[in-house]
């Protein structure tokens, strides 16, 4: 057994102890938290974040709460579990920015290609506690009702998988049909760097990859990689090209519920599985479970940084242009503070 599985054993077995302990002591709160991704913390943030937030809350409860664990969309739909928790069914869900974006549609901001650097910089950015962060999350929670436990990038940077060439340029996107969240920025994205955008939910993807319905997708590596698109897909492209958040929410009226010592205990439990959730992705990224993973499968290459700034040419304009067009003035304005949060940043 090699050192990275006695840690996910001994960290699996943790879990199970506390979730054991926690149903023996007849909880009197309950918190059940959704995602899409799998359990296994060792295979996604979402996975080791809501583990190690149901280890802490926990423990630290005393076994007055419990928090239940759905992953892999148990519960439904991205967007239909958001809903779940504005209407008080489940208490918190993360979700990513497509789900999102069906509530609070100023997430599509993310969208703008290569506007961020490099991953430390997206870290600080994307963050609940700096101060975009703090802007943009008390505007979700404005709009939407919801409360925000956590802010994290939704894996690394997305690279580009397909079937039918490795994409070095602007022109290898020609004609291909790539696979993107239901978002009308990713849409614009994909179709101004000549391919097709192919809109379709999470549960059709590695079907419609392996059917032809998609030639290819976009995602970033720790799900390209737990998701198996190494199965069905041979080449994947590293352009770095967008980085999207997944936004951890909680109904607003239950937290205000919880007495004060529960709600610290939810607040420093969610940031420490926040800051933990990010961790796990550099991880992935670089373990057996990740680009080592799939380059045994699919073959690999970068994108050059001067194939880059081609590729920012062409789609950023388009991708300005639906933000202005579908978000008005507070999506450019949005869009303008993050956009010098990230060169503050730099």
């Amino acid at each position: 057994m090699s050192i990275f599985q006695k840690i996910a054993s001994t960290a699996a077995a943790t879990v199970a102890a506390a979730s054991i302990a926690g149903s023996a002591l007849a909880a009197d709160i309950t918190i059940r938290v959704g995602h899409l991704n799998p359990a296994d913390p060792f295979e996604s943030h979402s996975g080791a974040m809501a583990a190690i937030f149901k280890s802490l809350v926990e423990s630290a409860s005393g076994g007055d709460i419990e928090v239940k664990i759905y992953p892999n969309g148990q519960l439904g739909k991205d967007n239909e579990v958001i809903q779940q928790v504005r209407d008080g069914i489940v208490e918190s869900t993360i979700s990513s920015a497509g789900g999102i974006a069906q509530h609070y549609p100023l997430v599509g901001i993310f969208d703008i290609p290569f506007a961020f650097p490099n991953i430390a910089v997206a870290s600080r950015v994307m963050d609940q506690r700096s101060e975009f962060g703090k802007k943009f999350c008390g505007d979700l929670e404005a709009k939407t009702g919801l409360k925000v436990l956590g802010m994290i990038d939704s894996g690394g940077f997305f690279a580009f998988t397909n079937s039918k060439r490795p994409i070095k340029t602007v022109e290898d996107m020609d004609g291909l049909k790539i696979r993107t969240m239901t978002l009308p920025t990713h849409k614009a994205m994909v179709d101004s760097l000549g391919a097709q955008a192919t809109p379709l939910p999470w549960a059709e993807v590695y079907t419609s990859l392996q059917t032809g319905v998609a030639d290819g997708e976009m995602n970033p590596i720790p799900i390209i990689a737990f998701a198996k698109f190494d199965e069905v897909q041979k080449y994947l492209s590293i352009t770095n090209h967008v980085i999207t958040p997944y936004i951890w929410t909680m109904n607003k009226d239950f937290y205000d519920s919880l007495s004060p010592e529960h709600q610290k205990i939810v607040d420093w439990a969610s940031e420490v599985a926040t800051e933990s959730g990010r961790g796990v992705s550099r991880v992935i990224e670089a373990s057996d479970r990740g680009l080592p993973k799939l380059a045994k499968n699919m073959e690999v290459n970068v994108v050059t940084p001067e194939e880059q700034k081609k590729f920012a040419a062409a789609a950023q304009p388009a991708v300005r242009e639906l933000i202005a067009e579908k978000l008005g003035a507070e999506g450019t304005e949005m869009l303008d503070a993050m956009m010098e949060a990230i060169e503050k940043a730099e």
